[in-house]
């Protein structure tokens, strides 16, 4: 039974890496749209950003392709051997997925900034609030390309016992970001989280992620 909303992540033959940008299976994909702030009101149209989800037998993958009529907001001093925590209060793309859908306040985050910068953190609600786990290793590889008006960011999740391979038909809980520029009107949504503040951890407004 189909859940709603539902974003297909498609299923891939072709070993998919990060830095294949521009590899003729995103265009595959389905598209799903970034085009809400975290409050539900509406972004505007030169922050929106588009994102798709292919999966093959060795990864994850997801690609973001973002509107930039901006400067960027990024660190200086980009570090891309180890993660960047803090990540997200700068330029970043964000993923968030709960394989158990039975659970969804156990998930796990995925970031990647436009200039190849990334963090991983597993995430945890629990009764005395919710918990990170910052020293979570998935193995995620990214990859990033500026242009003239657009930034893509790109991330390859490799399967392990915390995000186990999927069987076609399976629904996993998900939602994806976009942050970009300063200040509140900063954080978007594909499913927008309507805190009272910006805040992307709340779990019961994700979407579905079904494997096809």
């Amino acid at each position: 039974m189909r859940r709603e909303p539902t974003v297909e992540a498609l299923h891939s033959g072709v070993p998919l890496e990060a830095q294949a940008l521009n590899h003729e299976e995103w265009r595959k994909a389905q598209a799903l749209t970034i085009t809400r702030k975290w409050s539900g009101e509406d972004a505007p149209q030169s922050r929106y950003a588009e994102a798709r989800i292919v999966w093959t037998d060795e990864s994850l993958n997801v690609r973001f392709v973002c509107r930039q009529d901006e400067p960027l907001f990024v660190n200086a001093s980009p570090q891309l051997e180890t993660k960047t925590i803090g990540l997200w209060h700068k330029d970043v793309c964000e993923i968030f997925i709960a394989p158990d859908p039975a659970t969804p306040g156990r998930y796990f985050e995925f970031e990647a900034s436009p200039l190849g910068e990334w963090v991983d953190l597993a995430i945890s609600f629990e009764p005395g609030g919710r918990k990170t786990d910052f020293e979570f290793h998935s193995g995620m590889t990214v990859a990033a390309n500026i242009e003239a008006d657009e930034i893509i960011v790109a991330m390859q999740i490799p399967w392990s016992r915390f995000l186990p391979r999927p069987e076609r038909g399976d629904f996993w809980r998900v939602n994806l970001f976009r942050c970009v520029g300063v200040g509140d009107d900063r954080y978007l949504a594909w499913q927008p989280t309507y805190a009272a503040a910006p805040n992307f951890h709340v779990p019961e407004a994700f979407g579905w992620l079904e494997f096809v």
